[in-house]
């Protein structure tokens, strides 16, 4: 007895082609997705360094402001170089600051911009420190309040409006001229974290002066 092929629906080889689709598209999603969280993670451990270098870097400078008698902005320190050669210790000198904490992890240049006290960067970071206390203006802690009369963003931060920027890209400006009494990342890309609710790299400030 003559066998009669099987007769293919032509609308089976269609719903496959559709079904083929639909995997690899769900597939190219879910590699972008993970693309982007190992993307995000990396930056997040990043700026982990970079806040845990830049305290370092505010630490340096109240050991060294203290060190100078903590007599205003005189005693502070004027180039990273001299939070590296540490300070004077009986015969021998005492390290206040790492050489990898005297790079920025978030910038290209792993040059951090150096803050002056009369920096407009310090009053957009009090602002910011007061929206994110609630209200409450910050005040310089210890023997690093003798600082409050040099910083004229001090005397008005009723503005709470928000100062994010994050333009992207980096700060190539120059460092600010004199003593400095903060470091800030010349990154100027958004955050993944926030510090103290700041959401963009160089609007966080690694100063002695609040903590």
């Amino acid at each position: 007895m003559k066998r009669t092929a099987p007769i293919e629906n032509p609308g089976e080889g269609g719903y496959a082609l559709v079904s083929l689709i639909l995997v690899m598209s769900l597939l190219a999603l879910f590699a972008v997705g993970a693309a982007e969280n190992v993307r995000q993670q990396g930056q997040r451990e990043r700026e982990k360094e970079a806040i845990f270098r830049g305290e370092q870097v505010g630490d340096a400078i109240r050991s060294y402001y203290l060190y100078r008698g903590a007599n205003g902005v005189n005693a502070l320190p004027r180039t990273m170089d001299d939070l590296l050669q540490g300070i004077p210790r009986g015969t021998k000198k005492l390290q206040i600051l790492r050489t990898e904490a005297a790079r920025d992890p978030l910038s290209k240049s792993g040059e951090w911009k150096l803050i002056g006290p009369t920096s407009e960067s310090v009053g957009a970071f009090v602002k910011d420190l007061t929206v994110y206390s609630g209200g409450t203006p910050p005040q310089p802690r210890g023997r690093m309040a003798n600082l409050a009369s040099v910083i004229p963003q001090m005397r008005n931060v009723l503005d709470t409006g928000s100062t994010s920027t994050g333009r992207g890209g980096e700060d190539d400006s120059a460092d600010s001229s004199g003593p400095f009494l903060g470091v800030a990342s010349r990154s100027q890309r958004n955050s993944v974290m926030t510090y103290y609710g700041i959401d963009h790299h160089d609007g966080w400030i690694f100063t002695p002066l609040f903590r």
